[in-house]
This record gives C-alpha cells, sequence and structure tokens, in this order.
C-alpha cells in the first residue's frame, strides 16, 4: 500500500489544482461563495472562517484539508452501524509526495481535547510533518465510531469525518492525472 491522502472530489471544479477555500475568494468567487456555505449550517460553524490554525499560522481555510484514511473504511463502519449515508461520494486519491511543496500539519482532532467549531484549536492537537514520515491511518479512532452510534441513536444529522486525524496543507495541490475512488469500493 503506497502513502495517500484523500479529498473528497467538488461537484464543481476549476482546473486541476486544489486550491484552499481563502484562495477561491479573488480566483473564483462564484465557488467560494458555494463552498463556504456550509459553514452557515449551524451557528457555531461560522467561527471556523475565523478559526487560527497554530504552527500553521494561518487561518483554517488558508489550508486544505485531507483524510489520512481511506474513505472506504469510514463508509464501512457508518453501514455497520445500520446508516445508510450517499453511496456515490468521490474522492481523490492522492500521493502524499504531491504535497513535497507545501507546509503540512496533521490535526489529532482528539475528542478529549476538541471543544467545537467556536473555540481555538490546542496547540498540542497540531503536529508538522515531513511528509517523508507520512504513514497513512488503517483505522477508524474509536471516539470517531461511538461519535456515529450516538448522533444515529439520536437521530442526528451528522458529519462525516469527527476525530479523524486531518492532514492540513498549507498551499495548492495538484491532482491531474490522480485516481478518482468511490468510497463505497474497497
Amino acid at each position: 500500500m503506497g502513502n495517500f491522502i484523500y479529498h473528497m472530489v467538488p461537484q464543481e471544479m476549476i482546473g486541476n489544482m486544489l486550491i484552499p477555500l481563502n484562495s477561491l475568494k479573488q480566483a473564483y468567487p462564484h465557488l467560494y461563495e458555494k463552498y463556504s456555505m456550509k459553514y452557515y449550517n449551524h451557528p457555531e460553524r461560522a467561527n471556523l472562517l475565523k478559526r487560527q490554525v497554530p504552527k500553521l499560522n494561518c487561518l483554517w481555510n488558508d489550508v486544505l484539508h485531507f483524510l489520512p484514511i481511506h474513505p472506504y473504511s469510514i463508509y464501512e463502519t457508518i453501514t455497520s452501524l445500520g446508516i445508510e449515508p450517499k453511496a456515490n461520494l468521490q474522492f481523490y486519491k492522492i500521493p502524499i509526495q504531491n504535497l513535497k511543496f507545501n507546509y503540512n500539519a496533521m490535526y489529532l482532532y482528539s475528542k478529549e481535547n476538541y471543544r467545537g467549531p467556536s473555540e481555538e484549536i490546542n496547540q498540542d492537537e497540531i503536529r508538522i510533518i515531513d511528509i517523508d514520515d507520512y504513514k497513512e491511518i488503517t483505522e477508524l479512532p474509536l471516539a470517531t465510531i461511538e461519535y456515529y452510534r450516538t448522533e444515529k441513536e439520536q437521530g442526528s444529522d451528522f458529519g462525516l469525518f469527527p476525530f479523524i486525524p486531518h492532514l492540513l496543507s498549507h498551499g495548492e495541490v495538484a491532482i491531474q492525472g490522480v485516481e478518482i475512488i468511490q468510497w463505497n469500493k474497497p
């Protein structure tokens, strides 16, 4: 198995580079407007637009957010709990080397230190990484599985990626020629 990161394929994409949301604001204002809307679906989520990322010294939306785990692991866990997610989600399967010119960090996103979207990120949750040392994770954190179970029992709408570490990359990332995968297929 190689070392990959994963990013959901946007509904509307221009060019062959993934660009952080805040960079879209000037380059493609209509895309910025479309993709920033998700931050207004919860009263506290809009605060993410102003959230600082410690150690990277930038805002939350100045970086690209990647999963360090194959999306099928998430799909398989959700469906094993009796939850019926969208089956047709697509992800870019990006070689980690595509991030070699960026400043990269792992956001640990631990349940113990997470205080909600309105709160600052604990700097211990951010680890600057050298992509040559990166290893894809193979199992979901137990806190993520418990979150899915609890939200299902409560009948709530919920996020797909809580308490899963995220690789944050400050810069653009080339996607030309990368594989596009379906999350419902191993």
